[in-house]
Formats: structure tokens, C-alpha cells, sequence
């Protein structure tokens, strides 16, 4: 398994130190919910310290955390696609500190400046890709455990 890509290291300085102008600095208290599937994805935050679990709500009682990050991890990737909604809930999983980004401004900065846009864009996918690999593994490991076979 690859190393977890972090967005703030993954960017060269110049560009790092030009997406952190655009940073906020922001806490949340354990077991706050700071997004929820569906709602509107306008801001994303790097994880400075403590935990965030990101669920999937699958019965009207039932949540099921399908990954957890931790500082230097990015939390929030549906800012830049449409339908700009997103797609997990995140809460909380302990006292949470972090860069917020408010995602308008993000991209107006990646458009004035397409090589920043391009850096962005292709260490997200990085990320996503990471996240893919990792959760595929996590259901593999499940499905043999169950004693099926993996094709």
C-alpha cells in the first residue's frame, strides 16, 4: 500500500505558500459534525491535529465510517466537482484543529494561476486515488475474512 499524499507537502512551495493566504484557521469539538452527504460542498479543511471519521449513512439509524484521517490529511474533495454536494458526512472524532478553504476563492486563485490549478487538481486526484486503493483493500480483507474467494 502507498503512503497517504498530503495536499499541503505534495505542493511545490511557491504554490503551497500561495494556496495558505487563501487559509483559515478553525477548531471543532469532538463529535461536532462539520458536513453532512448532500449538503453543499463549499470549503474543504487540511487537518492540522486530531481525528475525523468520514460515513455513509446506510439505513435511516445506521452510519457506517468508512475511513478516517488525521493531520495533514485533506477533508473534502466534492469543492471541486459538480454537483459541489458531498458525498460523506464527516464528524468530528476527537478536539479537531484546521486549515479551512473557502472553495470559491480557491478556485478563482487556480484560474488566475493555471499551474497552481493544475497542482491542485492532480494531487486531489492523487489523494482520491489513494483513498480508492486503500477502502478497496479494507473490502477485500472483509470479503475473504468471510471465507469467500477473491477473484
Amino acid at each position: 500500500m502507498t503512503k497517504a499524499i498530503k495536499l499541503l507537502t505534495a505542493l511545490p512551495q511557491v504554490q503551497r505558500e500561495r494556496l495558505m493566504e487563501l487559509a483559515k484557521e478553525v477548531s471543532f469539538p469532538e463529535d461536532t459534525r462539520i458536513f453532512e452527504a448532500g449538503g453543499n460542498a463549499d470549503r474543504f479543511w487540511v487537518i492540522r491535529s486530531g481525528a475525523v471519521s468520514l460515513d455513509q449513512q446506510v439505513t435511516p439509524t445506521q452510519r457506517v465510517t468508512v475511513a478516517s484521517l488525521g493531520a495533514g490529511d485533506l477533508l473534502g474533495w466534492s469543492w471541486l466537482f459538480p454537483p459541489y454536494q458531498w458525498d460523506f458526512g464527516a464528524v468530528a472524532f476527537s478536539q479537531v484543529r484546521a486549515y479551512e478553504f473557502d472553495a470559491s476563492a480557491v478556485l478563482a486563485v487556480c484560474v488566475e494561476d493555471p499551474l497552481l490549478g493544475l497542482s491542485v487538481v492532480r494531487t486531489v486526484a492523487e489523494i482520491l486515488a489513494h483513498r480508492l486503493e486503500t477502502t478497496r483493500g479494507k473490502l477485500m480483507e472483509q470479503y475473504s475474512s468471510r471465507g469467500r474467494s477473491v477473484i
